[in-house]
């Protein structure tokens, strides 16, 4: 009986951490269709370039965005631009995903896009207070420091965030 007891009570701690496991990742959309887990990217270390179309700052957020991903191709290094606009065509933040589309190809936008309609997930999940915002995420998934907020001419915003990323590669 004991022995019983004792396989019942590992077998449940075996589920409660599974299900922990999965309660904390981050499972984003891509414009493709693709189910895409941000925080759980075996071992790679994750940006997380967090915008919105309709953002006059989205445009210089997609030029840093790629400067990152161009520094850090070849490396354990993946790069993601989450689109927040709204799915709901009811929305002043609207935007389909042919709009999304239609932006990155303006602008030359180069990573993959995920959508966050809303940005409810990923806004809440990171504390993100600001859009556009960078996100670091170390080889396990979890952020490494408060995100990088706010885009200024007069800043190059990515020399900070490489610097953090140097540091855990």
């Amino acid at each position: 009986m004991k022995h019983i007891k004792s396989v019942l009570a590992v077998f449940g701690l075996l589920i409660a951490f599974s299900f922990a496991a999965r309660a904390q990742a981050v499972s984003l959309v891509s414009l493709d269709g693709e189910k895409v887990n941000i925080t759980g990217q075996n071992g790679k270390v994750v940006i997380l370039a967090v915008g919105a179309t309709w953002l006059p700052l989205s445009k210089d957020q997609v030029v840093i965005t790629n400067k990152l991903a161009k520094k850090y191709a070849g490396r354990d290094v993946v790069v993601y631009f989450i689109a927040t606009d709204s799915a709901n065509a009811k929305s002043k933040n609207f935007a389909s995903n042919d709009e999304i589309s239609d932006f990155a190809a303006k602008n030359k936008l180069g990573v993959t896009i995920l959508r966050d309609s809303d940005g409810l997930l990923t806004l809440k999940k990171f504390a993100i207070d600001q859009l556009p915002s960078f996100v670091i995420l170390d080889k396990t998934g979890k952020s490494i420091s408060e995100p990088f907020g706010g885009i200024d001419p007069k800043n190059d915003i990515s020399i900070p965030i490489s610097k953090a990323i140097d540091k855990i590669l």
